[in-house]
């Protein structure tokens, strides 16, 4: 992808965006995504076949990046100038979800939360089941695989959002040392 289609995109994901704060997804309609990042609709169906299409692409734009990052301690995004990234990918994670890009918090607590909390659990199972189900698990053995990953992601996405409701008054490191007392114990 070009320098101007990434720049059309970006608007486009904006402009979505900035909808999704003041309405819910299913009162949004493509015609005023584009009045909002001020392209054409041809160029908006270049880049999205629908709507739906759109609302995917920024989940894996969002969530993957923040998932990829925290899978990745080498890449720290600012978070650690002073000090060395933590060992826990629950605290990285947490701590990207902090920096806010693109209004992640804002999406996964707006009136159309639902997907996006959807989407963010779906991309989280499968940190999970690389980092933790499949690694060395020592407890539980008996209980299935998906059942483990469907609950730790549940928990870790109910945390979050009881973090966002108490207007995020605990810092991730303590945030991650709650949430690895409950689930360390289970693993």
């Amino acid at each position: 992808m070009d320098r101007r289609q990434q720049k059309t995109r970006a608007a486009i994901f904006q402009a979505f965006i900035s909808l999704l704060s003041e309405q819910s997804y299913s009162h949004i309609t493509v015609q005023e995504i584009i009045d909002r990042a001020n392209v054409g609709r041809t160029t908006f169906y270049d880049h999205f076949e629908t709507k739906d299409e759109l609302l995917k692409a920024l989940c894996e734009n969002l969530f993957g990046h923040i998932i990829s990052s925290a899978k990745d301690c080498t890449h720290t995004h600012g978070l650690y100038s002073d000090s060395s990234a933590p060992e826990s990918i629950f605290c990285h994670l947490l701590q990207h979800l902090q920096e806010n890009d693109n209004n992640v918090l804002g999406l996964l607590s707006c009136e159309s939360s639902e997907i996006f909390l959807r989407y963010f659990k779906d991309n989280l199972n499968e940190l999970i089941q690389n980092q933790f189900v499949n690694q060395n698990r020592k407890n539980n053995k008996d209980i299935p695989p998906d059942f483990l990953i469907n609950h730790i992601s549940g928990s870790f996405v109910e945390m979050v959002l009881w973090w966002i409701k108490g207007r995020m008054k605990q810092t991730p490191i303590e945030l991650d040392r709650y949430f690895r007392a409950v689930i360390e114990p289970i693993l």
